[in-house]
C-alpha cells in the first residue's frame, strides 16, 4: 500500500511539473500596462463613489434642515 502511495504522489507532482511548464507567464510590458489600467480604473471608481457619497450627504442634510 505505500509502494502505491508513492508511485500516486511521485504520478501527482510529475503533472504538476508537466503542467507549470506550459504556463505562458506574462511580460514585464503586460504587467505593467495591465497594472496602470487596474490603478487608473480603482481611482476613477473611487471618485464616482466619494462623489455619490458627498452628493447623498448633503441632500439627507438639506431635508433634515428643512
Amino acid at each position: 500500500m505505500a509502494d502505491t502511495q508513492k508511485k500516486s504522489k511521485r504520478s501527482f507532482f510529475k503533472g504538476v511539473k508537466s503542467e507549470f511548464k506550459k504556463i505562458t507567464w506574462p511580460t514585464k510590458d503586460d504587467v505593467l500596462k495591465q497594472t496602470l489600467v487596474v490603478t487608473v480604473i480603482t481611482v476613477v471608481v473611487a471618485a464616482l463613489i466619494a462623489a455619490i457619497d458627498l452628493g447623498v450627504q448633503y441632500g439627507i442634510n438639506f431635508l433634515t434642515g428643512l
